[in-house]
């Protein structure tokens, strides 16, 4: 098993790679249905979560990953820290260098920002991107990927790939590093991968992107995907108005009701989180049967452990 030095990015990992880090989260998911799920794998190492961004999400099940591998955890949010008083990253890092960080797992607002970490030389840590600007979110996209190699093969997925598999994403791809992740981690593993939007939440240039482009969610989900993905509307970051209103967006391109009950029967409906009801998501498709929402959250926490275990124990024998 390859230990990993970094995990900033989808786009630069082989599958290889990907396949390793699915794997292992096989193995820590069925560790985690036994009666006591700790292991001391990651005893006496120090993950620091640094998240300059809020993420309540992410960060839980970071933590949580961290400790069900005995690892000690520390909590950094930029809110009431020296960072609001003006401390640079480099500063911030060196501080955590200096209490003994074995892993850094960072999100932060600027894309590059754990790029810049890891190559700094400000740290010996591990660092794992949490989510950078608009970049990229690669522990999302593997618990994604995870979660429909799970839903479509079952017990008999370690050492599949998603070869053929036909997954549709909609919404703000624009400002969306989820659907980014997902867009590079899907091709690497060979599925093959549509994107939904209006015209002015795709981003300007995609001709290097290895996706099909739809304007209509109707046609799409005529096409009978595997996986519909619908995307948060991410309204904290929009300055203008990128489609009429809340309403029409909804009406053109949320998943309502009358376009669940049209969905193929094996179409299974994911959704990153958190998720706007009403908007791009109705309740009934959140809390339906084939919704893998609180499929991919658990399934988040096994995926992250794998992630850290490659990163920090690396080719060590860990307990199963």
């Amino acid at each position: 098993m390859s230990a990993l030095t970094h995990l900033l990015d989808t786009k630069s990992l082989s599958r290889d790679s990907a396949l390793a880090i699915l794997d292992v989260a096989e193995d820590m998911s069925d560790t985690q249905q036994r009666e006591i799920k700790k292991l001391p794998t990651l005893r006496g190492k120090t993950v620091v979560n640094l998240f300059f961004e809020d993420s309540t999400r992410t960060r839980i099940s970071f933590e949580a990953a961290s400790k069900r591998l005995s690892a000690d955890v520390i909590n950094f949010s930029a809110k009431g820290s020296s960072v609001s008083k003006g401390e640079s990253l480099q500063d911030t890092a060196q501080t955590l260098q200096a209490l003994g960080a074995d892993a850094v797992v960072i999100r932060h607002g600027a894309s590059g920002a754990p790029r810049t970490l890891a190559a700094s030389g400000w740290i010996s840590a591990g660092v794992i991107n949490a989510g950078d600007g608009t970049h990229e979110h690669p522990t999302q996209a593997l618990l994604d990927a995870f979660t429909i190699r799970k839903r479509l093969h079952g017990g008999a997925s370690r050492g599949r790939d998603l070869d053929g598999i036909a997954v549709t994403i909609v919404g703000d791809v624009l400002h969306s590093r989820v659907a980014r992740s997902n867009v590079w981690l899907l091709n690497t593993l060979g599925a093959e991968v549509t994107l939904v939007a209006p015209p002015t939440l795709v981003p300007q240039d995609v001709s290097a992107w290895p996706v099909r482009i739809e304007y209509d969610l109707d046609a799409a989900i005529a096409a009978a995907p595997d996986a519909l993905m619908m995307l948060r509307i991410q309204l904290e970051r929009m300055r203008d108005a990128f489609f009429p209103n809340e309403r029409e967006y909804t009406r053109m391109w949320g998943l309502d009701d009358s376009r669940l009950a049209a969905l193929p029967l094996g179409t299974m409906v994911m959704h990153p989180g958190p998720m706007n009801r009403g908007l791009e998501i109705s309740s009934a498709a959140a809390d339906s049967a084939r919704s893998t929402v609180l499929e991919q959250v658990s399934n988040g926490v096994a995926v992250r452990m794998a992630a850290l275990y490659l990163l920090l124990a690396g080719d060590r024998e860990g307990e199963r």
